[in-house]
């Protein structure tokens, strides 16, 4: 995952592309959502697709814990790590009704995974609509530790990214 720090000259309408860019290729991240009593949970799901403006497509059993707590609330967090670059996105899942869609997004790892075919009603698709985010880069490895040790001699941050991403 390249991360690049979003040109403030062309505004938050550049950092849906730059959000695309950074996760397009990423396969798993943690989904985060928000369960009855109001507690926090995280597991590893599989990204079916990132579309061009960011929406977040994803398969799941329709009868997991997760349908329910996104029908109770929406607000959802995705998180992504690769190397040494991370980014968080947050938005509103729901639940989508569109078997020609969960045909479209059907692979052999859903297949596997779900044993059922992509019309089954035991296969959900959730859409994300990430409203917001953040990233996070740091050069690699060897780079890091010499930024540490430049750090501690020179009492300067180590180099890295850090920026916030608009994506309403």
């Amino acid at each position: 995952m390249a991360c690049r720090r979003p040109d403030p000259a062309q505004g938050p309408a550049h950092d849906v592309p730059t959000f695309v860019e950074m996760v397009k290729d990423e396969r798993t991240c943690m989904f985060t959502s928000v369960d009855a009593d109001g507690t926090i949970i995280s597991r590893p799901m599989a990204v079916q697709k990132v579309d061009d403006d960011g929406t977040l497509w994803f398969m799941a059993f329709a009868d997991s814990p997760k349908i329910d707590q996104l029908a109770m609330h929406p607000q959802v967090n995705i998180a992504f790590v690769s190397g040494t670059s991370w980014v968080s996105a947050s938005g509103t899942g729901e639940l989508v009704d569109d078997v020609a869609k969960k045909k479209e997004l059907w692979n052999p790892f859903a297949q596997a995974w779900f044993q059922q075919e992509p019309e089954s009603p035991e296969v959900a698709l959730i859409r994300v609509n990430v409203t917001g985010g953040e990233f996070w880069d740091s050069p690699s490895k060897p780079a890091q530790l010499f930024g540490m040790v430049k750090g501690a001699v020179t009492k300067q941050r180590p180099d890295g990214e850090n920026a916030k991403l608009d994506l309403a």
